[in-house]
């Protein structure tokens, strides 16, 4: 994460921390899966770049919505785009400057953390289990009808937010509020 993010950083490149490394650096228990930054598709190309210089190996997946980088066999994905929806100048706008890993690093903010998480369930993909830590530790940081508001037309991430009232994790049944786009 140090490497990506200065190599990134010295390229201009603008982006932020996202996945369970912008979790750990708010507060949630540490990740060692891999490093996710989301930076806006047209910044891809100087990103690629910016890491090959620094040394890491890069790959373009079939997945059309990210490109990887690897630092000795240590993973960091590149996302440009969330559920369909486009990473944006705005969305990185809301990034705060945060301590990760003794550097400062642009982290997602946690409300935007919550939704790139939820957006994504879906009948193939619906581990509550993996999220619920997660989010707990992050509750008091988000701004739950704006969630509510962005995932209404999910049935899978309304069904969460159920369930993190029903566990008392809310303090009770959020209504939505805010507006429903993002990012």
């Amino acid at each position: 994460m140090k490497r990506a993010s200065s190599a990134l950083k010295d390229a201009g490149v603008r982006f932020a921390l996202a996945g369970g490394c912008a979790a750990y650096a708010r507060g949630a228990a540490p990740s060692l899966h891999d490093v996710d930054f989301v930076l806006t598709e047209h910044d891809v190309p100087a990103a690629l770049e910016a890491l090959r210089a620094a040394g890491f190996e890069t790959a373009k997946p079939p997945e059309d919505w990210l490109v990887k980088a690897y630092d000795e066999g240590r993973l960091v994905d590149l996302i440009f785009r969330v559920s369909d929806q486009e990473v944006t100048a705005t969305l990185l706008g809301r990034a705060e400057p945060m301590k990760a890993s003794a550097v400062i690093v642009p982290v997602l903010e946690a409300t935007d953390l919550v939704i790139s998480w939820l957006l994504p369930l879906s009948e193939h993909a619906c581990d509550y289990g993996a999220l619920l830590p997660q989010v707990r530790a992050l509750r008091e940081q988000v701004d739950w009808p704006r969630v509510a508001a962005v995932v209404a037309t999910s049935p899978y991430a309304s069904t969460f937010l159920t369930l993190l009232e029903r566990l008392g994790v809310l303090d009770g049944p959020v209504s939505p509020a805010g507006d429903p786009s993002w990012p």
